[in-house]
């Protein structure tokens, strides 16, 4: 695997170059048009937040940061890293130097590498950010927590492989270090308020959790060796799976899932590389508490889009901010807690900021941070096999469970 890791990142480096040299600024002129338009999930919401509550800081110390990636969802700059009072950006990269550049401004930083690779060589550095492209996550994060660094990373933790959750899990432990998964749906409004009452035992346990991520791709996104065009959707599940795995701490056991081909021509099996027949796949999990969830991820659904849930639990219920059959909450805050100044809640129902405050202050305290190894690859491993299960018509088949 590591051979072939290997390759696949040389092969990773030779691609921009030749596609630089061949399309010189064909490319440039590409991602200008897909900062024109919005990506789903971008758009400006309102965000709960404490009210009258003030943000204190738990140190002086700056937790010194790289950040990789800025492609075309321009994560690399969207959590706000750059402006948390309690991070230095020492460095910044991207395999294209345009996009490098443009990371360097974003984040105030004149320190840049031309990849990840050499950039957690740098001895400076005790924290990075990968927000390269998804293929690359589990890799690219095992490198890194390997050159003694922590590490927050996008979702999903790994890419349709069981092989690399292990890998991955494995580096972690051995290195004792920081991992986090950046999963936004944890830090919706409703998602973060069914949280607090779960943990305040107002639900009882959950019987029934329902997630949904509805991402119209009519259009393919613009994205590194088109990794997106055609993507197992059940390869692509935190953005749902956290309405039952960001609730409860808990973990799927089981699934049954059912696929449907899509009728969108990029989407179809012969025009993308996974060979992938399905443009939706719905996810029935059985929960490690006993109950089930369903869990949809669709591209080719037009109509209501992006990421929701709802919960069913023994004592009450929840859909958005709406609670039912919860007779007591007094002394349970729903509302977020406030953000440092300067940071912003952000894109993803308001979860960016709060994702970059969670792991800064769990650096600075030296503890857990929310969505850690475990949570990550409970909500991503999940969706892997659930894509082999619509492979097989739905078979029922087990899940990997995670511990440290």
């Amino acid at each position: 695997m590591n051979k072939e890791r290997e390759a696949f990142e040389v092969s990773r480096r030779s691609f921009l170059r030749v596609a630089a040299a061949a399309a010189g600024l064909a490319g440039v002129h590409s991602v200008a048009n897909a900062e024109e338009k919005v990506i789903q999930g971008f758009e400006e919401t309102e965000s709960t937040i404490q009210k009258d509550a003030v943000w204190v800081p738990k140190s002086d110390r700056k937790i010194r940061m790289g950040i990789v990636g800025y492609g075309v969802c321009r994560f690399g700059a969207s959590f706000y890293f750059q402006d948390h009072p309690n991070v230095e950006i020492v460095a910044v990269s991207d395999l294209i130097p345009d996009r490098c550049a443009a990371l360097a401004r974003a984040c105030r930083c004149e320190k840049t590498y031309p990849s990840l690779e050499e950039l957690i060589t740098d001895d400076k550095i005790e924290a990075v950010f990968v927000a390269t492209d998804a293929p690359a996550h589990a890799w690219h994060c095992i490198q890194t927590l390997r050159h003694g660094k922590h590490v927050a990373c996008a979702v999903p933790a790994v890419f349709g492989s069981l092989e690399e959750a292990d890998q991955l899990l494995a580096a972690v432990k051995e290195t004792g270090l920081t991992y986090m998964m950046f999963e936004t749906s944890a830090y919706h409004n409703e998602a973060y308020a069914m949280r607090q009452l779960y943990k305040a035992g107002a639900m009882g346990e959950l019987v029934y959790a329902e997630g949904e991520y509805y991402h119209y791709m009519d259009t393919p996104i613009d994205s590194f060796r088109g990794w997106r065009i055609g993507l197992p959707p059940q390869w692509y599940p935190t953005h749902s799976n956290a309405y039952h795995t960001c609730i409860t701490d808990g973990s799927f056991t089981e699934v049954s899932c059912m696929g449907m081909p899509s009728i969108i021509p990029h989407l179809r099996p012969e025009n993308n590389r996974y060979q992938n027949p399905f443009g939706t796949e719905i996810a029935l999990f059985r929960t490690s508490e006993g109950g089930m969830a369903r869990m949809a991820v669709s591209w080719d659904t037009p109509g209501h889009h992006g990421e929701m849930g709802r919960v069913r639990g023994e004592k009450g219920s929840m859909t958005g901010m709406d609670f039912q059959g919860i007779s007591d909450i007094s002394g349970i805050t729903l509302e977020k807690p406030p953000l440092p100044p300067g940071v912003a809640a952000g894109g993803h129902g308001g979860s960016h900021g709060h994702l970059c405050e969670e792991f800064v202050s769990a650096l600075l305290e030296n503890r857990k941070p929310y969505v850690d190894i475990i949570a990550a690859l409970n909500m991503t491993v999940s969706g892997v096999v659930a894509h082999q299960s619509a492979l097989k018509d739905g078979e029922l088949m087990k899940i990997p469970q995670y511990s440290l």
